[in-house]
């Protein structure tokens, strides 16, 4: 699908987010530009976009799109290895297993609720630290 947005200014934006008491679960849809809250997959994607997902070469090894996306990766991160996931959650749960380790701590600004889940299914319950302004708490 392909939807029309709206452009803001950064004075409506101000006013928008102090009116959700800076949190992003009280802000209408309509008042976002580009959503950066989850990657699953909620905005509207291009034209370009749809026409890559039907181009697609989805062989289970060896697929060109899988060849296309190393060349990229290699020459953007000059990466040699990475793993592709399907979403965000899916890398943290690796990167978290690979990286964090008991007694650790986790920082963050009100962690999403998939990444207070991976770090309370490791065991890390009392290592996250929320680091948030009052106005959000609301």
């Amino acid at each position: 699908m392909v939807e029309s947005i709206k452009r803001s200014t950064q004075e409506q934006r101000k006013k928008w987010i102090k009116k959700a008491n800076y949190n992003l679960f009280n802000l209408s849809s309509d008042n976002v530009f580009i959503d950066l809250l989850t990657d699953s997959g909620t905005g509207a994607m291009s034209d370009k976009q749809w026409a890559a997902m039907m181009t697609g070469d989805e062989s289970y090894a060896g697929s060109a799109s899988y060849l296309k996306l190393k060349k990229v990766v290699e020459k953007t991160t000059r990466f040699t290895y990475f793993l592709p996931t399907h979403q965000g959650r899916v890398a943290e749960n690796v990167l978290f297993s690979v990286m964090v380790k008991e007694g650790n701590l986790i920082p963050g600004n009100s962690h999403f609720d998939t990444t207070k889940g991976h770090i309370e299914l490791k065991h890390w319950s009392l290592n996250y630290i929320l680091l948030m302004v009052s106005e959000a708490l609301k």
